[in-house]
């Protein structure tokens, strides 16, 4: 019978130790999450903003010099990423190929003009910047018009301070919620143990000596459960940079580093700290209240 008995606590035990490991790695792993697209917020921003293109149309009288010097001094920019050429020619096969009808039959000439297409770099990709160099632009005698989306840069200026003021705000949040809902965790695996920490208070342990073992068994559990989540987060990262190689989401590997550095460092802390104060709590009750 008292075998029996000593493998069901057994069981018991660890299925406490077993959920504990859960808490942690899931609130960590959903905090390193959040951590990664913190990290990499300006990558993300860098990639859409440097999707606006600037597209500069060519007068039909605009000669093959001039539209090479244009070319190549675009390129020499200092905000220039690419500037490709696109014939007129060019840009009614493509018009063709998307619509699926040749309008250049009814129209009996091609409507569309020569045009230089530029990928901007993100740190130019605001209303004054692009306002000032599609200016320069149009001041050139052989440039019909200088387009882009300017309703969308404006939405980038408007809005990207904000939703990075939001995004330091909800990453606070949910470190506060990760140190409560691992604390939880910590102090129900410890309130299972209450009545062995009496008992040992009881025979004359010293709370130091009661208080030892629960600290390193939370601390053990603190690192399994982040060492979890690191690999969680490290699977969730190399899938998305394997679907979209473009952000470069594995560029920055110090920032990274320190990620995992700080996913691992929370569990093993939140968990000391947190079995400390949960055993303490035990350890100052008289027996009566433990039944409560």
């Amino acid at each position: 019978m008292a075998t029996s008995f000593e493998k069901y606590q057994k069981r018991r035990l660890i299925s406490s130790y077993f959920s504990v490991v859960i808490s942690i790695s899931l609130v960590l792993f959903l905090l390193g999450l959040l951590g990664l697209f913190v990290i990499n917020s300006n990558q993300l921003s860098r990639y859409f903003k440097e999707q606006i293109p600037l597209s500069i149309y060519l007068k039909d009288n605009a000669n093959e010099v001039e539209i090479n010097q244009l070319k190549q001094s675009l390129e020499m920019a200092e905000y220039t990423k690419s500037a490709t050429y696109l014939s007129k020619e060019e840009a009614a096969e493509q018009h063709i190929e998307t619509i699926g009808e040749n309008y250049l039959e009814f129209l009996g000439y091609n409507p569309l003009q020569n045009s230089i297409d530029v990928e901007l770099l993100a740190e130019f990709v605001s209303a004054t910047q692009l306002k000032t160099i599609a200016d320069e632009l149009r001041a050139k005698d052989f440039v019909a018009e200088v387009e882009y989306d300017e309703v969308l840069v404006e939405l980038f200026d408007k809005n990207i301070k904000v939703i990075s003021f939001w995004i330091l705000v909800f990453s606070g949040l949910m470190l506060v919620i990760a140190v409560l809902l691992i604390n939880s965790s910590i102090r129900l695996s410890v309130y299972a143990k209450r009545f062995t920490i009496k008992t040992m208070q009881m025979v004359g342990a010293t709370k130091s000596f009661i208080r030892r073992p629960f600290i390193w068994k939370g601390a053990k559990l603190g690192l399994l459960g982040s060492v979890v989540a690191v690999a969680g987060v490290a699977t969730v990262l190399y899938f998305l940079d394997k679907a979209w190689p473009q952000l470069d989401l594995l560029g920055n590997k110090v920032m990274l580093g320190a990620l995992f550095g700080f996913i691992i460092l929370m569990g093993v802390v939140i968990t000391l700290i947190s079995t400390f104060f949960a055993t303490r709590r035990f350890l100052n009750l008289r027996t009566d209240e433990l039944y409560y």
